[in-house]
């Protein structure tokens, strides 16, 4: 497998965990000028989305959605919320995650490849490996 299939080509986006979107949505948009998206729900991942725009990187705002959220947990033991994930770009996601599991690196879940907020396919990798920081791989 050359090193290109499974080359990151660029972060992302990273993600912040907030118990109100529409607070932190102001907050962004008036306060800093940013340019904010529209916010989206996505009950198959258990959370509300908005993206912030800059020319390089995104930004992404993820409320609970329900009771069985994830970032109900997250927000639970980091009540005023915080950075979640990162996420980061690859080429192809099956190849990627070919190369994390022959690595011994733990894809959270099931371990399949699930569609994310932006329609593209993504997995989730275990903090552990990752110095305790959450990294979602997107495919770009």
């Amino acid at each position: 497998m050359k090193a290109t299939e499974t080359k990151i080509n660029k972060v992302n986006h990273i993600a912040i965990a907030v118990k109100d979107i529409n607070s932190a949505k102001k907050n962004w948009e008036q306060s800093l000028g940013c340019n904010v998206g529209k916010i989206k729900e996505l009950p198959e991942h258990g959370v509300k989305v908005l993206f912030i725009s800059f020319p390089n990187i995104k930004i992404e705002l993820i409320e609970p959605l329900g009771n069985n959220s994830p970032i109900e947990k997250f927000l639970d033991k980091n009540p005023k919320g915080g950075i979640h994930h990162i996420c980061l770009e690859v080429n192809d996601i099956n190849k990627a995650k070919e190369k994390i599991v022959k690595h011994g690196t733990n894809i959270l879940g099931d371990g399949s490849v699930k569609t994310g907020a932006h329609g593209k396919p993504v997995i989730f990798l275990n903090p552990s490996d990752f110095s305790g920081t959450l990294i979602e791989l997107e495919e770009g």
